[in-house]
């Protein structure tokens, strides 16, 4: 296909090229140079005009009769009445200023959290901030629900995560260099379809392929088998959910007794392995030797394949990786640690095709390339307000304002969030225990969310702002990581009332009394050529000219070189750890931590610890839920595009089940179903595989929220694992999402069905 004249756009799943028919998109197709693109783009057309779409400002009826300062107690359920923009405009000026003067600016929390859009100009998160540090500030969160215990943690053992994302050791050095991936939670290639910023060129599923044509040998450790593409054709192990720790464990004591582990390695570049060893010789607080009999004991996997593979990943270059998704989980910081000191026992860090990697496949970028140059992004300007949120604790703030907790390491406070303001994302989505999440946005005075369809967090907010699509305005894309620069023109005008959100925080500001503070003096269309010239001038210090931002505009996507194509995650450590040291207190690896054993965290002791799963007695279900990233959308975005739903069952999110759980159940394929246990329950359409360990269910992640909210607990009629997740944290080092143990029984749904209304609008008041 040929690139025409401004057909090109970008998202986080990918670039495409846009078709309208001159006044609406008709279709995205695949960018052609693209070696793996993924279907996600076919939801775009279908979502921007869909019956969700948000038309018109539209304000909560029983907020705007009764005034901010009534009890909610209905957000959610509540009709609305669609109001003008100047009306709902007004309405939001006079509520910053009255909270802002009444209880200050402490007292607005920005929750906005997601992906928002791939460009460098209309970034809701962005943009939210910025409009809100030129009033005084607000509350922020901190972290990230993928890999927030990574984001704490791992800055203690061996330095920044970020930086080790980016530091990655590259595919095509396991291609060359390794003999065997132990992949624990796999490598699910749906999740590299995706990666924050955008992703123009799709190289994992390729680069995986190349390593196990070269010989690499693959080991899915997982529950699910396709967590691993089949093509590899790698070996699967599927303990029970929740055990990886205890399994790493195993395979080190193997490696310890046997003298398979590298002490030179460890006595010159780690401290704190005499902890270690003790606790793996049953002489460390629990009294338990980790041996193989033991860790079969708490994974399901045989204490001879254990054995075995201890063996073999000390005989090979061995690269161990763990997903993202076990540290979202009950203490979720351990199999992170533990992964850090087995790999150290092997003693092959920084050696090519050795080491290991945390977050591995997380997320389209880790291991291919990094961007070259940095390029122009809005501004957040200074938020005078210093205090944060830990990402996962959003009900803990709005249901217990001013209670104390602890994170990494310190003595915090929840804030007293009287405004809660959403932009570029989805709650109803992300967050735990969506029942108690929506009983904790009854508390705030006035909730403001940013939309484009009429999502759970839309129908929860008491004032709504239709805004525009990212294929509706101008920009550029360029992801943190990605190697590619795409033009992203706007194809086809916001329909309906929707708004650019830039020109919307302008309106606002300018009421507010500030409105250059904001804009600078430029429209939304000159900071994207603003930007571009200090993209420009990034890139031409090193050594790449990029043409003028009209030229660009109308031209094709530009792929800028690999700044180390050769690169080896701790190489220079490896080679003079005195000359590198990391930035961790003793310069080394830290296998025990004193500064987190300082701490006297019960539930994160100072070196990788098994901590059995927590007993809740709402979680005594037969089965193990788990859910992950679909193909068909990028956590809930787009939820309502064509592409998602040609994949639900009966209109509900489908849910993999072992045969031998649906027989005993009487369940068969393709009938609906209800998960449930006494937290919550959900619907969903019932997939027979093999594909899922026995005793396992697995439920994509993203599908709206849809409760019944006159049975207790709600019915999700829709299928959002959410709704029957529970809202604990990973522990109170970094306070992470541990959504993913969860128990719960399955039973057939012999009712009448009940409709699903996730994609229709709310009730309106005329």
């Amino acid at each position: 296909m040929d690139i025409k004249r401004s057909a090109l756009t970008s998202s986080h799943w990918g670039a495409g090229i846009v078709e309208t028919d001159g006044s609406r998109i008709t279709a995205v197709h695949p960018y052609p140079a693209d070696p793996a693109p993924n279907r996600i783009n076919e939801n775009i057309p279908g979502a921007l005009y869909s019956d969700s779409r948000i038309r018109r400002p539209a304000v909560r009826a029983s907020w705007l009769e009764h005034g901010p300062l009534a009890k909610a107690g209905t957000r959610g359920r509540d009709p609305f009445v669609n109001v003008s923009w100047d009306q709902a405009l007004d309405l939001i000026a006079g509520e910053v200023q009255r909270i802002r003067e009444n209880h200050g600016n402490a007292s607005i929390f920005a929750g906005s959290y997601g992906w928002s859009s791939a460009g460098r100009v209309h970034h809701a998160q962005s943009l939210l901030k910025r409009f809100l540090n030129t009033q005084g500030g607000f509350v922020r969160s901190e972290g990230n629900y993928s890999y927030n215990a990574a984001l704490v943690l791992m800055p203690y053992i061996s330095g920044s995560y970020r930086l080790s994302i980016i530091d990655s050791t590259r595919w095509s050095v396991v291609e060359r260099h390794s003999e065997l991936v132990v992949a624990f939670g796999g490598l699910a290639e749906r999740n590299t379809a995706v990666c924050d910023g955008g992703v123009t060129f799709h190289r994992i599923p390729d680069a995986v392929q190349a390593c196990a044509d070269a010989g690499v040998r693959f080991i899915n450790v997982s529950p699910l088998r396709t967590d691993m593409s089949a093509r590899v054709q790698s070996q699967w192990l599927a303990p029970k959910p929740g055990s990886d720790t205890a399994l790493m464990m195993g395979l080190a004591y193997v490696l310890l007794e046997e003298g398979l582990h590298d002490p030179a390695f460890l006595a010159r570049y780690t401290v704190g392995f005499e902890q270690v060893a003790a606790s793996l010789r049953g002489h460390g607080p629990d009294r338990i030797a980790k041996t193989p009999d033991w860790a079969a004991a708490q994974s399901g996997i045989p204490a001879g394949q254990i054995i075995a593979l201890a063996r073999e990943m000390a005989s090979k270059r061995t690269m161990i990786t763990v997903a993202a998704g076990l540290q979202r989980a009950d203490f979720g910081e351990q199999p992170l640690w533990m992964c850090v000191t087995l790999a150290a026992m092997l003693g092959q860090i920084g050696l090519p095709g050795g080491g290991y990697v945390i977050g591995a496949a997380v997320n389209g970028n880790i291991g291919t390339k990094e961007r070259l140059f940095g390029t122009g992004t809005m501004r957040q300007l200074h938020n005078p307000v210093s205090t944060f949120l830990p990402v996962a604790m959003i009900s803990e703030m709005l249901l217990h304002p001013g209670e104390d907790y602890t994170y990494d390491g310190a003595k915090m406070q929840f804030p007293d969030a009287r405004m809660v303001w959403w932009a570029g994302g989805n709650p109803f989505h992300h967050h735990q225990d969506l029942a108690r999440l929506h009983t904790a946005f009854q508390t705030p005075e006035t909730v403001i969310v940013n939309e484009i369809s009429w999502t759970a967090a839309a129908r929860h907010a008491d004032i709504v702002l239709p805004v525009a699509a990212a294929q509706e305005r101008v920009d550029f894309g360029a992801g943190k990581s990605d190697d590619t620069l795409v033009p992203m023109p706007a194809h086809a005008s916001p329909p309906f009332e929707a708004r650019l959100e830039y020109d919307i925080y302008a309106d606002l500001a300018e009421r507010l009394g500030n409105r250059d503070a904001f804009t600078e003096g430029r429209t939304a269309e000159q900071w994207a050529e603003a930007l571009w010239e200090v993209t420009r001038g990034f890139s031409k210090r090193a050594g790449v000219d990029l043409p003028d931002f009209e030229t660009f505009m109308t031209g094709d996507a530009i792929a800028v070189p690999d700044p180390s194509p050769e690169q080896v995650y701790l190489a220079d450590f490896r080679a003079d750890p005195d000359a590198n040291p990391l930035p961790t207190p003793s310069g080394r690896l830290e296998l025990f931590s004193e500064t987190i054993a300082g701490y006297g965290l019960p539930d994160c002791p100072g070196q990788a610890t098994w901590l059995p799963p927590r007993d809740d007695p709402a979680e005594q279900g037969p089965l193990f839920l788990i859910s992950g990233q679909p193909k068909t959308r990028l956590h809930s975005q787009l939820d309502d595009g064509a592409y998602s739903r040609s994949y639900k069952i009966k209109d509900r999110e489908p849910v993999l089940i072992h045969p031998r759980d649906a027989a005993a159940r009487g369940i068969a394929d393709g009938d609906v179903v209800e998960l449930h246990n006494a937290r919550g329950r959900c619907l969903a359409g019932a997939v027979i595989t093999e594909d899922v360990r026995p005793g396992c269910l697995f439920l994509w992640t993203g599908a709206w929220y849809d409760p019944d909210f006159s049975q207790s607990p709600p019915l999700d009629r829709h299928g959002n694992p959410n709704s029957l997740t529970h809202d604990r944290r990973t522990s109170s080092l970094s306070q992470s999402p541990a959504s993913h143990s969860v128990r719960l029984d399955v039973r057939k749904w012999d009712g009448a069905l009940p409709a699903v209304e996730a994609f229709s609008p709310p009730p309106f008041k005329r």
